[in-house]
């Protein structure tokens, strides 16, 4: 299984903000915001302040992908 964060881009587009200024908002590093966008695994306290500024709930800014699935 493998973790997607397309949903945490497409929001960020929808509220037309940078990468940057959710690093500002929700205070994550800009090395945790690297690992976001290569799909790679974060801590929790990242994905629930990135959720408390944007105030939204864990599965508008990401989802479990089944591997199997990706393959097809």
């Amino acid at each position: 299984m493998s973790v997607s964060y397309k949903k945490l881009w497409k929001l960020l587009i929808d509220r037309e903000m940078k990468k940057k200024d959710l690093c500002a908002k929700a205070r994550i590093s800009h090395a945790s915001m690297a690992k976001l966008g290569k799909s790679e695994n974060v801590t929790t306290d990242v994905l629930v302040r990135i959720c408390s500024a944007l105030n939204c709930d864990i599965g508008d800014i990401m989802e479990i992908l089944n591997d199997s699935n990706i393959a097809e």
